[in-house]
C-alpha cells in the first residue's frame, strides 16, 4: 500500500508539472499543444487509475464486465408469410392404439425415464398446462395426429422434466416461435431419447413452406427422426417446411401469454430477430389432464 501511495504521489507530480508547462506554451502553439498535452493526460491519468486500482478491487473489474456485456433488447414483429395452410389433420384415421419407439439418444439434460412404447392411445386430445412466470400456457395435444409426440410430451411433464426449465429461444419476422424443452437451456439437451417424426412429415409436400398456424404447436428438431423434449409454440402464423411434428394448439389463454413473452422482444444472437427472451421465461411447472 505505501509503494501504491507513493507512486501515486509521483504520478500527481508529474501531472502538475504537464500543467505548467502546458500554461507556459499554450500561447506561442495552441493547437499543437492542446493536442500533445491531452495526450500526455491520457497517459498520466491512466497510470493513475491502474496504480489506485493494481492489488485488487474486485467490484471495479465487476462493473465493467458487467458494463461490456448489456444487451441490446430488439422488438419483434410479425411479418407476413405466405405457404399454404398446414394441414391440421390426417388425412387418414390411425387404429385406436399404436405403437411407438423411444431408442435412447445422447446422454439426458435432466434424469427422466423414456414413455411406455406400446398400446399408446390414438384418439382424444390431452391438456398440458405450463405454468410460467407469465403465466400459464395450456396446450391441448392431439393424439390422433400424433400419438407418438403427444405420449412422449406429456410422459415428460408428468415426471417433472419440464419443471423450473427456460424458454431458451424466441423468433420474430417470418418465424414467429417460442421455443422451450430443454432443461439445460442450451438449445441442445433432450431427455436421452428420440422418436420418429409424425404428421404431416413424409405426408405433405416438402418442396415448400407451410404455414404453421398462430397457436399451433409442433416439435423442434435438429434433423429426421430426432425429436425429443423441445417443442415450439407459434405466437403468431410462421413459414416453415412440414418437416416439424404437429403436436397441437395452445388455447387463447396460452397464446395471449406467449404474445406476452414475444412483446417483451429478443436478445438477438442468431439473426437480428432470433436469440434469447429479452425477460427470462420459466416454466415453473407443467401439469397434465
Amino acid at each position: 500500500m505505501a509503494d501504491n501511495q507513493q507512486r501515486r504521489q509521483e504520478a500527481m507530480k508529474n501531472l502538475d508539472k504537464s500543467l505548467s508547462r502546458r500554461d507556459r506554451s499554450e500561447k506561442l502553439q495552441p493547437l499543437g499543444v492542446v493536442l500533445a498535452t491531452l495526450v500526455i493526460l491520457t497517459v498520466i491519468v491512466g497510470g493513475i487509475w491502474f496504480l489506485t486500482t493494481t492489488g485488487g478491487d474486485e467490484n471495479s473489474v465487476n462493473a465493467a464486465e458487467e458494463t461490456n456485456n448489456e444487451q441490446e433488447i430488439t422488438p419483434l414483429a410479425a411479418e407476413p408469410v405466405s405457404g399454404e395452410p398446414l394441414p391440421m389433420t390426417r388425412d387418414e384415421e390411425l387404429p385406436e392404439t399404436v405403437t411407438c419407439e423411444y431408442p435412447a439418444g445422447a446422454a439426458a439434460a435432466k434424469e427422466v425415464s423414456a414413455p411406455s412404447s406400446e398400446d399408446v392411445p390414438a384418439r382424444g386430445m390431452v391438456t398440458v398446462t405450463l405454468s410460467t412466470n407469465f403465466g400459464d400456457i395450456p396446450m391441448e395435444l392431439d393424439r390422433e395426429v400424433s400419438p407418438c409426440a403427444v405420449n412422449a410430451i406429456s410422459h415428460l411433464a408428468d415426471e417433472g422434466y419440464y419443471n423450473d426449465t427456460v424458454c431458451h429461444r424466441v423468433t420474430g419476422g417470418g418465424l414467429n416461435v417460442l421455443q422451450c424443452g430443454d432443461p439445460s437451456g442450451t438449445g441442445s439437451g433432450g431427455p436421452g431419447f428420440t422418436f420418429p417424426d409424425e404428421w404431416p412429415v413424409g405426408d405433405v409436400d416438402e418442396s415448400s413452406n407451410v404455414v404453421y398456424p398462430r397457436g399451433s404447436i409442433a416439435m423442434a428438431n435438429s434433423g429426421p427422426d430426432t425429436n425429443g423434449s423441445q417443442f415450439f409454440l407459434n405466437w403468431a402464423d410462421g413459414a416453415l417446411p412440414p418437416a416439424y411434428t404437429l403436436l397441437g394448439m395452445m388455447t387463447d389463454e396460452g397464446i395471449s401469454t406467449v404474445e406476452t413473452i414475444a412483446d417483451n422482444g429478443v436478445v438477438p444472437s442468431m439473426g437480428a430477430t432470433d436469440g434469447t427472451p429479452a425477460e427470462e421465461v420459466t416454466i415453473e411447472s407443467a401439469s397434465v389432464s
